[in-house]
């Protein structure tokens, strides 16, 4: 079984950064392809990034240069680093791990952008 605990969030102002994190409890996280996804109030959850097990990553569109996802397998740790941050960024952002058909997601971590 594998528990996705998210962290990092907060206020930020248009044009700050921060940074996620994701701890993963298991014995496969090495194995699992991981990534974050994020829901804006009223909308459909959608897809942020995604980094596999052997280290290749993806990005939206609509985070392509100011965001990356990273990972470190030895502390079982995923991370987002979220620049150049605008007021269409704020949503819940929700780490993922998944292996073949089996999804995990943990509880979300609340970003604002706002002046």
């Amino acid at each position: 079984q594998v528990q996705l605990v998210e962290s990092g969030g907060g206020f930020m102002e248009p044009g700050g950064s921060l940074r996620l994190s994701c701890a993963a409890s298991g014995s496969i996280f090495r194995a699992l392809d991981m990534g974050w996804y994020r829901q804006a109030p009223g909308k459909e959850r959608e897809w942020v990034a995604s980094m596999f097990s052997g280290g290749r990553t993806n990005y939206a569109d609509s985070v392509k240069g100011r965001f990356t996802i990273s990972r470190d397998n030895a502390k079982k740790l995923v991370y987002l680093q979220m620049n150049n941050l605008k007021p269409e960024d704020t949503a819940v952002y929700y780490c993922n791990g998944w292996i073949g058909q089996i999804n995990y997601w943990g509880q979300g971590t609340q970003v604002t952008v706002s002046s």
